[in-house]
């Protein structure tokens, strides 16, 4: 008996998923609400980027160029970027950017631990295959004992 998994790159629903709450106000700052919630992918997906990347306390700031991010956590533990130097447009650019590398870096994340994780369950993985959108199909023989 074998068990297939299908990991779709969460790249591909980004945008979508994107919570694009975003405004621009009077003081020229353009916050955008992101689905983001562990802190360390985010710091990572933000250096896939081209970021600087710093962190004190629950904020983090990221610097591309002259454009300048700074994210805080709200209550709901979802990160919240508040952007200078960039109009809108370019700020909803750069959160899609770090989305979808956020993405890979969850998918990484999960295909460490099926691997990692198979053999206690009793699992050994036969195959594995990525195809042109980053998906990832991992095939497991289910071992009889």
């Amino acid at each position: 008996m074998s068990v297939t998994l299908l990991l779709v790159p969460l790249a591909v629903a980004g945008a979508a998923a994107i919570k694009a709450a975003s405004d621009r106000g009077a003081d020229g700052v353009c916050q955008v609400r992101t689905r983001m919630r562990d802190v360390t992918l985010l710091a990572d997906a933000l250096r896939d980027t081209g970021a600087t990347v710093t962190t004190a306390d629950d904020r983090m700031t990221a610097v591309w160029g002259e454009v300048g991010a700074t994210f805080a956590c709200d209550t709901e533990g979802i990160w919240g970027a508040h952007f200078t130097g960039a109009d809108q447009a370019r700020a909803v650019e750069l959160v899609t950017a770090t989305d979808a590398a956020y993405g890979r870096r969850v998918q990484q994340t999960v295909l460490e631990r099926l691997r990692d994780q198979a053999p206690a369950a009793g699992l050994r993985l036969e195959s594995e295959t990525v195809d042109d959108n980053a998906g990832v199909r991992l095939v497991f023989e289910v071992e009889r004992t």
